[in-house]
């Protein structure tokens, strides 16, 4: 009595660290989820942002392209002399063309000394020499097609905005040069452009050369701004010239921004649009204040109600001491219902860890990751797999052992000793129906899976009813199965007339049913329903996966799953397997809780193609004095054996392995050693799960130590007494 009261307030104290502790670590797991997040929706809004501007980029350069190409057909032919005679009407239509493109500023027609023939803002143009600009001077050694200039000044007498030429070469009917057109392009048209999409907070854009000067930018600063090509961005230009993202800090203006660039087309332009790291950043922590908002009032209310009933809980005992004998039933109703209530809270729990590792482990995965955020993510997969080894401990504490091999049990009984499950799964405000059979009902089937298929059923059920209704259980004989099992649902590409492939069986079927009130199944959905991961659930409601497994169990078993639907009347599942003779009381080694038996003296060949789980077992049986030799495949083991059988009392050997099998190999010595015994071990074999071990020991994996120790001992025992009355004899 005392021991499970303290056994019970200890689990309240438990409850109250853990309802800290596990909301704390779900709140870290969310907020790295939401870093993720964060960034990943930042970089697509860059994307996006990026492909908007060089869209606009190339229709204004390309336009500005045609201008010039315009106004190079108009003087095409005409000479400097015929052009200044004509300057009115050219200034009027350099105008116009200007008045018509928002983004330039001016036009010119330049002669071969850079002096202006004719321009788009004042007639007659000053007599000022243009030759050392740079959209001139590119042109003069040869025609290298349109070029675009840094940013520059007007020079007086010209005023108003900075400018970036856009110029080509003019060049007479023999080739030589002649002058050059160019367009004054305003940066500020870009810069005022950029301010009205880039209404985000920390919104960032940029019009550079591929040399690094930068045209236009948003935000504007007063210094000039230029690319350190030498630097990190123009290594990331350097590695991919084309388009790229990259986090980088502006020399400029001294801030951290998250960038997208993209070349424009054949241009020797580069256009980028980015958001301020801070920006993200406040959108990450904006996001945690909303978890943090709602999540901490009810940690601590969760926290206060359990401290609440810790303290009630101390009450009760203390009263419990005068009323003992009249409190035991009552006692034993709360532990079975606080188990009831822990087996949910620990497969919730568990999946929650699992979830932390792989998180974990896919950031551990990450390229330059930080050396402190790696040893916090080793940290958090330690102590998650220590709760998870303390939660699984938990696990074992009340879940009934059952073995991976099949054995006869009473259907009846089992599914008796079930309902108080199903109960606490379908809820309370199902009602649940059990007619049991009238007559022992005993099948040679693998328990544990048949608890799964049942509970699998059931939950099913209770989601078709949505948690209100009546389920029925009923355990009954039959003589064969149905006629029409060809007409149950069939997973698809599969024949329908597979259904009936394990034949009648003379010994008749044992079959369960589970039948609800809910909303039946659709006839167009009646022959995917044991279709693996089909579900007609909500996202993160279901996997798809538990029909499948009644499915796939009773076709193993030899036997069938027959459906009958109606919609809005309800469904029957019905499990038919073998019935088989016997009293339903199996003949099992539990082999978890016993200690590892001493192997000082027992010679084990072990054969295992993973080369760390093969030393992992030759080391761990080495601690307990056995004698061990490690093979990789079934070939080696037949040669070793060959050399002297007679050293070994077992064989310890993988199922599946390149070329022959460990079930192929267990034959061969069975063959030329019969006296040798064989261990098989797998984690899954498709051979195993359709002809079973052949009458062979398996163990399966993950194995413990003490498991493997046992099952040496349990097979090789004879042999080893054999050895020791031929020594003796000798």
């Amino acid at each position: 009595m005392q021991t499970a009261q303290r056994n019970s307030l200890r689990l309240l104290q438990w409850m109250m660290a853990a309802s800290l502790a596990l909301p704390l670590a779900l709140f870290i797991f969310a907020s790295a989820v939401s870093w993720i997040s964060i960034n990943q929706t930042a970089d697509r809004e860059i994307e996006r942002s990026l492909d908007v501007v060089h869209e606009h980029a190339l229709k204004v350069f390309e336009t500005i392209d045609r201008s010039l190409s315009e106004i190079g057909e108009i003087i095409r032919g005409i000479p400097d002399v015929g052009i200044t005679s004509r300057e009115e009407t050219l200034h009027q239509r350099l105008k116009q063309l200007v008045g018509s493109l928002p983004q330039v500023k001016s036009t010119w027609i330049f002669d071969a000394r850079g002096h202006a023939l004719v321009n788009s803002l004042v007639m007659p143009p000053p007599e000022i020499d243009f030759s050392d600009r740079d959209y001139f001077k590119v042109h003069v050694a040869g025609d290298i097609g349109t070029y675009i200039g840094e940013a520059l000044t007007p020079r007086p007498p010209y005023q108003g905005a900075p400018f970036f030429g856009f110029s080509r070469r003019r060049q007479t009917e023999d080739g030589s040069f002649a002058g050059v057109i160019q367009a004054s392009v305003l940066p500020e048209y870009f810069e005022k452009f950029y301010a009205r999409i880039g209404r985000e907070p920390g919104s960032f854009f940029a019009l550079a050369l591929t040399n690094g000067a930068v045209l236009a930018r948003y935000p504007t600063v007063d210094q000039e701004a230029r690319l350190d090509l030498s630097g990190t961005v123009g290594q990331q230009i350097a590695a991919n010239p084309k388009a790229g993202l990259i986090t980088v800090t502006s020399p400029t203006d001294g801030i951290e921004r998250r960038l997208g660039y993209q070349r424009l087309a054949e241009y020797p332009i580069y256009i980028s649009a980015g958001l301020e790291t801070s920006a993200i950043r406040q959108r990450w922590f904006s996001t945690i204040s909303q978890h943090l908002i709602f999540g901490a009032p009810a940690t601590a209310l969760l926290f206060f109600l359990l401290a609440l009933a810790l303290r009630r809980t101390r009450h009760l005992y203390a009263e419990a001491a005068k009323r003992q004998e009249a409190e035991e039933a009552l006692k034993h109703g709360q532990r079975l219902e606080a188990l009831g209530q822990l087996t949910g809270g620990v497969a919730h729990d568990f999946n929650n860890l699992l979830t932390v590792i792989r998180a974990s482990v896919d950031l551990l995965r990450r390229p330059d990751l930080p050396e402190p955020r790696r040893l916090r993510y080793i940290d958090a997969i330690s102590d998650t797999v220590t709760r998870a080894a303390r939660l699984t401990s938990q696990l074992l504490a009340f879940a009934r052992r059952q073995t991976l091999k099949p054995e006869l049990f009473d259907v009846g009984q089992n599914v008796q000793m079930l309902s108080e499950m199903i109960k606490t799964l379908i809820g309370s405000r199902i009602e649940i129906e059990i007619h049991g059979p009238t007559e022992p009902c005993v099948v040679n089937a693998d328990a544990g899976q048949f608890e799964t298929a049942m509970i699998n059923m059931a939950v099913n059920a209770r989601d078709a009813m949505d948690g209100r209704g009546r389920l029925t259980i009923t355990v009954h004989t039959a003589t064969e199965l149905p006629s029409d099992v060809a007409g149950s649902p069939t997973p698809r590409n599969q024949d329908s007339t597979s259904q009936n492939r394990a034949g009648q069986k003379p010994t008749g079927y044992v079959a369960v049913s589970v039948e609800d009130t809910g909303v039946g199944i659709p006839q167009e959905q009646y022959g995917r329903i044991f279709e693996p991961f089909f579900t007609t659930k909500e996202v993160g409601q279901g996997t798809g996966l538990g029909l499948s497994q009644v499915f796939g169990f009773a076709r193993q078993s030899g036997g069938e799953v027959v459906v009958t639907s109606e919609v809005g009347a309800g469904s029957v599942f019905t499990l038919y397997l073998p019935r088989a003779t016997g009293d339903g009381k199996p003949q099992q080694i539990t082999v978890e809780d016993a200690p590892p038996l001493d192997g000082r003296g027992m010679s084990v060949l072990v054969v295992e193609d993973n080369i760390e789980v093969g030393k992992f077992a030759t080391d761990a049986l080495a601690e307990l004095g056995y004698g061990t030799t490690l093979v990789d495949n079934a070939t080696h083991a037949l040669e070793e054996l060959a050399t002297g059988a007679d050293r070994y009392d077992v064989v310890f050997t993988d199922v599946v392995m390149p070329g022959m099998s460990g079930i192929e190999l267990a034959q061969e010595i069975r063959r030329y050693h019969a006296d040798l015994p064989v261990v098989l071990t797998s984690g899954y074999s498709h051979g195993l799960s359709e002809s079973g071990s052949d009458g062979l020991e398996l163990l399966q994996k993950p194995y413990s130590i003490e498991q493997l120790s046992r099952v040496l001992h349990a097979v090789a025992h004879w042999r080893m007494m054999k050895r020791a009355t031929a020594t003796r004899a000798s």
